[in-house]
This record gives structure tokens, C-alpha cells and sequence, in this order.
């Protein structure tokens, strides 16, 4: 694989994994406890907070944590955008696999979207309502 279709992998790569690291945090934090007690799952969210007690700290700074994951977003995006033309090897079979790499990367990045905008609902406009 040339160096080009090299970087452009792992900057693809590197992009997937923050954005959807940045959309789980708000998961964790502010969809997953509201969805459990929509559905009447109350105690099995104690169970949760339980088990894992920095859930209610993640939940006490959402801000924060909404902060940083939208920061990590842009960045993701910015990387998705900047390589969306980047140059692929002449190599066919190379070639296929890089476009398959950076459509797959798209997608992890528009998931990681919507699960934010997911976490972003019940955190901060489903409480208004």
C-alpha cells in the first residue's frame, strides 16, 4: 500500500474511534439511565448504579462530558471531511479497500452522530418537556 493510502487509513481509523467514543460517553451518561426508566426499568438501573457508581458522577457533569464529546465530534468530522478525497493506491484491490474503509468510517461517524444527538435528547430537551 503507498504511504498516502496508508495514512489516510489510519487517519480514518483514528477518526471512527474518537467519534464513537465521544457519542458512547453520552450514552452512558444521560440515554441508557433515561431510557431504562421510560421503560419502568428503575431497578435495573440501581443495579447498574451499583455495580458501576461513576455513572451517577458522568451524570452529575454532562455538561462537561457533552462538551468534550462535541469537541471530539468536530474533530472526527473535521478528519472525515479533510480526507473524503484524500488519494487512494492505483492498485486495484487497494483501491477497493480503501474506498470500502472510508465508506465504513463515514458510517461509524454518522452512527456516533446520531447516538449523540440520542444522548443529547435525553439529557438536556427530554427533561424540559
Amino acid at each position: 500500500m503507498s504511504q498516502s493510502g496508508l495514512v489516510e487509513t489510519k487517519t480514518g481509523y483514528v477518526s471512527s474511534l474518537l467519534s464513537l467514543f465521544a457519542s458512547s460517553s453520552t450514552l452512558v451518561c444521560c440515554a441508557i439511565p433515561a431510557l431504562l426508566v421510560s421503560l419502568g426499568a428503575g431497578a435495573a438501573l440501581a443495579s447498574l448504579v451499583s455495580v458501576f457508581p461513576q455513572i451517577v458522577w458522568i451524570s452529575e457533569h454532562k455538561e462537561i462530558i457533552f462538551l468534550i464529546s462535541a469537541l471530539l465530534m468536530l474533530v472526527g468530522g473535521v478528519m472525515q471531511w479533510r480526507n473524503r478525497y484524500a488519494p487512494c493506491p492505483i492498485d486495484p484491490d487497494l483501491r477497493r479497500t480503501c474506498l470500502k474503509t472510508r465508506r465504513i468510517s463515514m458510517l461509524i461517524y454518522l452512527f456516533s452522530l446520531v447516538l449523540m444527538i440520542l444522548g443529547g435528547w435525553f439529557a438536556f430537551i427530554q427533561p424540559l418537556l
